[in-house]
């Protein structure tokens, strides 16, 4: 039976230089019943002595080697039960033949070994106890017992020596075996525990990677777009304030409209973040668990699908603010508006925002293509400009090289398709088709 470290240091301090022991109380234990084993042998084996004639000597050294093989029971206990048997018909070594039993039942040894060696020990003392009753009756009064009397009483102390030890033997076996399975069953279980401790670890982490993918996402599109919007006016405000006041402050309007919108979509995104994901801090000091961080991501991703983004209806003011910018802009809708799922919506939305303000800061004066297409199960967007106009002031956008990939990110999170690249005009165009979800 194997056992742990810590189960070692609970049950007792370990000896693994003392041969085949695993513990102290193991080697007190078998010795002592070595040493009451040899001192009963030697006992009786003064009586074998006198009964077969050999001097006392020898049957006491006799009986004390034979008991003290009892030492060894638990590296060898075959051999143990194979003396016992041995020594039955000199009548000495009971203590033992019923600890060996007992040791040979409760090791590993193989069920049919056990049964053969348990059957010559029950048959050994079977016929030793029936010779020596035969001869006690025999020497009695001429009226005696029937018959029946020597079998009936040699049966029951040959199983009365050979049963409670076997059948004790086999019990402690069986719950050593139990409780062997269930350590094993525990250490596996703590593995997987622990296994599955890490993938949940692993996905709280991949849960937290994408919560702040999507909020990098929505701050570039919503703030990027309105401040690309209010340097082009800030340019065009510069460069008419000194020949039309009267454009310039509508510049300037224009302007402040803006940054308010811009500010205003930002508080509302912060919202979200604010309550879906800030749970209420726990009582005791502690790590958060796994389970909230990914209850609050998923609180997070829903507030963002909310009813309050973007809609496509809301495409022609988004048009507008950049025709108001200095941009030549074109919007044509194909098929019958209607009603998308919410995050559809917020996507067409956020491709048409992103590919406008692109434009912008790429292809400044360049003629733009707005097209909008529902098509039964699915809604298309097109956004196409031509060559940029060598005339038109650039507007000295800077630009981080994202705008592309979080449109193909967002079109290929609904299953969608996103394709971009240059015209043969010089242009540049940005297509996606989005599957109604709802």
């Amino acid at each position: 039976m194997t056992a742990t470290g810590a189960d070692r240091e609970a049950a007792g301090s370990t000896t693994r230089g003392y041969w085949w022991w695993e513990r102290r109380r193991s080697v007190a234990l078998d010795v002592g019943l070595a040493l009451v084993s040899a001192l009963e042998c030697a006992l009786e084996g003064v009586d074998f002595a006198r009964d077969t004639g050999l001097p006392v000597p020898i049957g006491v050294l006799f009986g004390l080697i034979a008991g003290s093989v009892l030492v060894v029971r638990r590296r060898w206990p075959i051999a143990v039960v194979l003396v016992s048997i041995a020594t039955t018909p000199a009548e000495m070594g009971f203590l033992m033949g019923l600890v060996g039993l007992y040791t040979l039942a409760a090791s590993e040894v193989p069920r049919r070994i056990t049964v053969v060696l348990t059957g010559m020990s029950l048959f050994g003392t079977f016929i030793v106890t029936y010779v020596r009753l035969r001869q006690s009756v025999t020497e009695q009064a001429d009226i005696g017992p029937g018959d029946w009397y020597v079998p009936l009483v040699s049966g029951f102390m040959s199983l009365g020596l050979t049963a409670p030890a076997l059948l004790f033997g086999l019990y402690i076996g069986a719950r050593r075996r139990l409780m062997e399975s269930l350590r094993e069953r525990a250490d596996s279980l703590e593995r997987e525990l622990s296994l599955l401790a890490d993938r949940a670890e692993e996905r709280a982490e991949w849960a937290r990677t994408e919560e702040r993918t999507r909020i990098a996402r929505e701050m570039h599109d919503v703030v990027a777009h309105r401040v690309s919007l209010m340097v082009v006016h800030a340019a065009a405000l510069q460069a008419v304030a000194p020949k039309d006041p009267a454009k310039a402050v509508r510049n300037a309007a224009l302007v402040g409209d803006m940054g308010r919108q811009a500010l205003t979509e930002l508080r509302e995104m912060l919202g979200v973040l604010r309550s879906g994901d800030a749970p209420a801090a726990p009582a005791t000091a502690g790590r958060v668990p796994l389970a909230e961080v990914g209850r609050a991501a998923a609180a997070a991703a829903a507030a963002a699908a909310s009813e309050d983004g973007p809609r496509l209806h809301q495409l022609e003011v988004l048009v507008a603010q950049s025709r108001e910018a200095g941009m030549t802009v074109e919007l044509s809708v194909d098929g019958e508006l209607r009603s998308y799922a919410p995050e559809v919506e917020q996507t067409a939305y956020r491709v048409v925002q992103e590919a406008l303000t692109n434009v912008h800061k790429h292809a400044a004066g360049a003629k733009t293509w707005v097209r909008l297409a529902h098509r039964g199960e699915e809604v298309a967007m097109q956004v196409e400009n031509g060559p940029s106009d060598g005339a038109a002031a650039d507007a000295g956008l800077p630009s981080g090289g994202n705008g592309l990939v979080g449109m193909r990110e967002r079109v290929l999170g609904l299953g969608g398709v996103f394709v971009s690249g240059p015209t043969d005009a010089g242009g540049f165009r940005v297509s996606a088709v989005l599957p109604d979800r709802g």
